[in-house]
């Protein structure tokens, strides 16, 4: 238990020491900002289709696209990542989506057909 309690103080000192702008081994990430519409362009989705692929609704990527609102945190991290490499992430998610181990969900109204 000493153990973790001076980890976290370690690592608590150094937060401060680092908001206090004193030099410090905290390495921040701090992803750039995007064009949304050009990042969706990129990817070759339609507003709805690139909503449900990065699992966000469609009237918050509308308010991303004309600018009243940022995307921050991992939204950006995400976007940032669909700008600079679109076909891979889509395959990635294509293939994430795709696995074995995960059924395909069922739409209302959707049955399988009988095997």
């Amino acid at each position: 238990m000493a153990e973790l309690f001076e980890s976290i103080k370690r690592g608590l000192e150094e937060a401060i020491a680092h908001s206090k702008g004193e030099k410090t081994e905290v390495r921040l990430f701090i992803p750039e900002n995007v064009n949304v519409k050009q990042v969706r362009e990129k990817t070759g989705l339609t507003q709805n289709q690139f909503a449900a692929t990065f699992g966000i609704s469609l009237g918050t990527l509308r308010h991303w696209e004309r600018g009243d609102r940022k995307p921050h945190g991992p939204a950006l991290v995400l976007l940032n990542a669909a700008n600079n490499a679109p076909d891979t992430l889509l395959q990635i998610l294509k293939g994430a989506l795709a696995s074995p181990d995960q059924q395909p969900s069922r739409r209302a109204g959707h049955s399988r057909a009988a095997a």
